[in-house]
């Protein structure tokens, strides 16, 4: 699957890598360092069955700051994202608008594509649909089966395909999987056993199905249903994934084990980020991510940001209506990663004011450098010490205000200074 064009990124003076964030594993702030020069990062992509909201972009706006993060310090960047071309949701929108699902999948991720280009978001280095990988995830259900933490459940009579005698869904097995490795049941969401429980039908989970060795076991592999799409899955039948193997699959093939930070909004906490965790675990005895980093909840008048509600701040709505997209991540980086927080349009307004000042005071700056002390220097240290401390992009923008105002000492050079900000907040002055 094709990603979207990247934005230059200027190449900064590297300095040193100082990184913490809140990890929702450990439950704290914690030390995160690449290994071996490398920082690797898997980031769940979107269900495309509608467009880019500004939950959706907070997410990948908030990563994108790791990912120049990384590179301002000199170190390699590995970035992989999914799609998840193929699940119920999606079926579903299809079904009630009468678009065929893979039309209706492509439009809207073809749509995503756009509305990251124009929000200045580095794209993943791999880019890959659920779709293209089913062959993969076979492979992988196929393993946990054999491994014993893979089991079969019935298909309902009345749910099987015309002329099928029988047919099977494949689960997780979570006791055998805790028994066969060192991963725990809430070790990654950190969430006890009450909370999963009413948590997991919310979020796509079947507690109640008839044949499960534990309510909150997971699907691996649906078998095929009368008028839904379907795929060659070998020894497991005609079928599709469940929705958390695919991401286990995708980040096992591309991404070294463990890689450095699994990224996501909060609600895939639990079940999503546990199970992709606890898949990839009981298949190969390694756990997937070092780190587990959740951002908060974006909200429209006290109700969380979502599809289901309805509520949704397209960012392609905000496009046509002729908002300068940098104004976008202006108002998306004033707000802390890790808080929930409600979106209204005077952060636009805000948003606009801190522009015109930035611009405002690189305006009064002269073009190159005249030999006094480099204030582009010094702004990418205090840039690099706000994001060093838990991606701290408010913190980061208050101190491009204090340069503004010249309470950062130092000099010269508007290039510098735009390398600095577009490097490391992805953020075009002048």
């Amino acid at each position: 699957m094709k990603s979207w064009t990247s934005p230059v990124v200027p190449t900064l003076p590297p300095l040193p890598e100082a990184l913490q964030l809140h990890d929702t594993a450990r439950g704290g702030l914690a030390d995160v360092a690449s290994r071996d020069g490398l920082g690797s990062l898997y980031v769940c992509g979107i269900t495309p069955y509608d467009a880019t909201h500004l939950g959706h972009a907070n997410t990948y706006l908030q990563f994108d700051l790791l990912v120049r993060y990384w590179r301002a310090c000199g170190l390699d960047v590995r970035y992989v994202q999914n799609v998840t071309d193929i699940d119920d949701p999606l079926l579903e929108r299809a079904e009630t608008t009468g678009v065929d699902w893979r039309v209706l999948a492509e439009d809207q991720t073809e749509l995503f594509r756009t509305d990251m280009q124009a929000l200045g978001v580095i794209a993943p280095d791999v880019y890959l649909g659920a779709v293209e990988t089913i062959p993969d995830v076979v492979e992988d259900v196929e393993a946990l089966v054999s491994h014993g933490v893979g089991y079969p459940v019935p298909v309902p009579a009345e749910d099987l395909p015309e002329g099928v005698a029988q047919a099977h869904d494949v689960y997780f097995d979570i006791a055998a999987a805790q028994a066969r490795t060192g991963w725990r049941l809430g070790s990654v969401g950190a969430y006890d056993r009450g909370t999963m429980e009413e948590l997991f039908p919310e979020r796509g989970g079947d507690p109640d199905r008839p044949g499960k060795r534990d309510p909150l076991d997971p699907l691996l592999w649906r078998a095929r249903r009368d008028g839904e799409p379907s795929w060659d899955g070998r020894s497991l039948g005609e079928g599709r994934p469940g929705w958390h193997i695919e991401c286990s699959v995708i980040a096992r093939r591309h991404l070294p084990a463990p890689f450095t930070v699994q990224g996501g909004g909060s609600d895939l906490r639990f079940p999503h980020h546990e199970f992709s965790a606890a898949h990839a675990t009981a298949a190969e005895g390694l756990p997937l991510a070092e780190s587990y980093v959740h951002t908060g909840m974006v909200g429209l008048d006290g109700e969380k940001m979502s599809k289901s509600r309805g509520n949704l701040v397209l960012v392609s709505r905000l496009r046509r209506e002729g908002v300068d997209p940098q104004l976008i991540r202006v108002a998306l980086l004033g707000q802390h990663w890790r808080h929930d927080w409600s979106w209204s349009d005077d952060l636009l307004d805000h948003a606009q004011v801190r522009m015109d000042r930035w611009n405002a005071a690189l305006g009064r700056a002269p073009e190159t450098h005249d030999g006094s002390p480099d204030v582009a220097e010094d702004l990418q240290y205090a840039l690099h010490a706000a994001l060093s401390m838990n991606l701290n992009a408010p913190a980061a923008l208050d101190q491009l205000d204090l340069w503004a105002s010249g309470q950062i000492a130092g000099g010269t050079g508007q290039d510098r200074v735009r390398e600095v900000v577009a490097g490391l907040l992805g953020l075009r002055l002048g």
